[in-house]
């Protein structure tokens, strides 16, 4: 699928995306060590979800609801990120996580969004276990933001083909336990504020891009690969 077609018909997007069949956990251990009493006890991260709630835009776009962080939160104050965070005992499952988490945030209310698959695990610099989880929200209309101003200073959306895109992107080499990684800029104004989507966020963005529109990005990537320890 190419362009913006994908925005078009939404339930067949739907339909396609419920066939997506992401990667195993790469983060999850090897379940035979972990049943072996001498073997310890294997590192386990924590776990969070993230919601790409992803819309129609007037243009027929498809666009992807995004949040800058409080200024007063103690990590990533002020950056761009996804509806998310880490998995409270009581959620059933990943989706559950990132529906109650995007309700707490932003007002979203879970029951407008068609939860239609969860993508490959990520892993963050503080080695917690991200889980993207797409869903639809089929009707923008009906969503009304109310921001939590404890946890969120703005609410923004972008189209979602920009992070396959060279346009208004930068980059940067870095290195971290031996390896060379780039980490991806994209930049981004409307209604006079400039945001700059960066770090993880981007990464599980242009992975999400690649996903719906079946290519890969304009340029490329060096990602960073984590060992787990184990105890």
């Amino acid at each position: 699928m190419e362009g913006e077609k994908p925005g078009t018909d939404l339930e067949a997007l739907i339909g396609r995306l419920r066939l997506h069949q992401p990667l195993p956990n790469p983060y999850a251990g090897d379940p035979s060590t972990a049943e072996t009493p001498d073997a310890g006890e294997l590192f386990k991260p924590r776990r969070a979800a993230v919601l790409i709630c992803l819309f129609r835009g007037s243009g027929g776009e498809l666009r992807v609801i995004l949040t800058k962080r409080s200024s007063s939160l103690s990590t990533h104050s002020g950056e761009v990120a996804l509806p998310g965070g880490k998995v409270d005992e009581g959620d059933a499952d990943d989706a559950a996580t990132a529906l109650r988490e995007a309700k707490e945030e932003i007002g979203l209310d879970p029951f407008l969004v068609t939860v239609v698959t969860s993508l490959e695990h990520f892993l963050s610099k503080h080695l917690l276990v991200v889980v993207p989880i797409v869903g639809i929200l089929s009707n923008i209309e009906a969503f009304k933001p109310v921001l939590n101003i404890h946890e969120v200073d703005a609410i923004f959306d972008v189209p979602l083909e920009m992070f396959l895109k060279d346009e208004n992107r930068r980059s940067e080499e870095r290195e971290r336990m031996g390896q060379v990684f780039t980490i991806q800029y994209f930049d981004y104004e409307t209604e006079n504020h400039k945001y700059v989507i960066w770090g993880l966020t981007a990464r599980i963005l242009i992975h999400a891009a690649s996903i719906v529109y079946q290519r890969p990005p304009d340029f490329v990537e060096r990602r960073l690969q984590f060992n787990l320890p184990k105890y």
